[in-house]
């Protein structure tokens, strides 16, 4: 983005968000970020603490009071803080909506008033829900299954009605299934994550469905690049994208690669499927790679490896 040179990241604690204030801080940008720590956590953003050039701001996006005061003077939006657990949305629908919409919506209107020039908003494959014929392009219909991808497709509409009735610039991402360090072990965490906290233990590994359900997998590092580049590129405004790598990995694909990686065959259990879970997920690049010059550079295989050795090289395995 031309003359862009402070970004606010709303979420920036969190497993995306914290990747990308690195990388923004290492271009010398200036960043704040805006957190509730709901999901993030201060000690991902320790690489840049010191840094003149980054301030954290604890604050909710539903509190508009909150966001006014950190979004007056930002070139720029990148909006990533959402609640994003599917099965949770289907419990709490409300909260979920109320967060993902309400907050959007929030920050859209504070970011107007404020003059910002750009805004990115990170939505997410699950708005294609599992109708569309694969790979998943822009210009299908969304068709949510689940309270979450209901809220996404909604948080969309107001970035787009922002652009076209009020002029403001926004660019929606659609990040497909990313894993990398920093995802949380929890219930509803990434699946590789999940696996391989398993896998580095010895214990079995939890599958929801048949396993041959498909996933676009991308690696954390490639969806900042995505993100960088949606922000310097002046000629995306109003525009969507798929984030992904275009290539669909079935889960029992994936469980094979979790074992070469740990060097051990391993129990694999499965269970009924998830409500809200999509069978088949895969993404069409082409649009992000003519327009955005996107194209996601961590294979599989690596990126599994990159994630092991990190769990390893930080101590993670042991205690559990």
């Amino acid at each position: 983005m031309e003359g862009c040179s402070k970004i606010l990241v709303i979420g920036g604690a969190g497993f995306i968000g914290s990747w990308l204030v690195r990388e923004l801080v290492g271009r010398g940008y200036s960043v704040v970020v805006l957190d509730n720590f709901h999901s993030g956590s201060i000690e991902n953003l320790y690489e840049v603490s010191g840094e003149n050039s980054f301030e954290v701001v604890e604050g909710d996006v539903r509190d508009k009071g909150a966001v006014r005061k950190v979004i007056n003077g930002v070139d720029a939006v990148v909006h990533l803080a959402a609640l994003v657990d599917v099965e949770e949305s289907v419990s709490n629908p409300f909260e979920t909506h109320d967060v993902n919409v309400n907050g959007t919506l929030s920050i859209l209107e504070e970011a107007l008033k404020a003059g910002v020039g750009k805004f990115v908003f990170a939505s997410s494959t699950a708005v294609y829900g599992d109708v569309n014929p694969l790979p998943l392009k822009e210009e299908y219909s969304p068709c949510p299954i689940s309270p979450y991808a209901a809220s996404k497709v909604s948080a969309e509409g107001y970035c787009r009605a922002s652009n076209r009735c009020y002029g403001l610039e926004t660019v929606v991402l659609r990040y497909f299934n990313v894993y990398g360090p920093r995802q949380t072990n929890g219930t509803y965490s990434g699946v590789i994550t999940r696996f391989l906290h398993n896998a580095l233990r010895g214990k079995p590994l939890i599958v929801y469905g048949d396993g041959k359900q498909t996933r676009d997998f991308i690696y954390v590092d490639d969806v900042v690049n995505a993100t960088v580049l949606s922000l310097e590129n002046d000629k995306v405004n109003g525009e969507t994208f798929n984030i992904c790598t275009g290539i669909p990995t079935s889960v029992n694909a994936l469980l094979e690669i979790v074992k070469e990686v740990v060097g051990k065959d391993l129990k694999v259990v499965y269970y009924k499927p998830r409500k809200g879970d999509i069978k088949g997920n895969c993404g069409d690049p082409r649009k992000a790679e003519e327009m955005l010059g996107f194209r996601a550079r961590v294979d599989m295989r690596k990126g599994v490896q990159k994630l092991a050795n990190n769990f390893s090289s930080m101590g993670c395995i042991l205690g559990f």
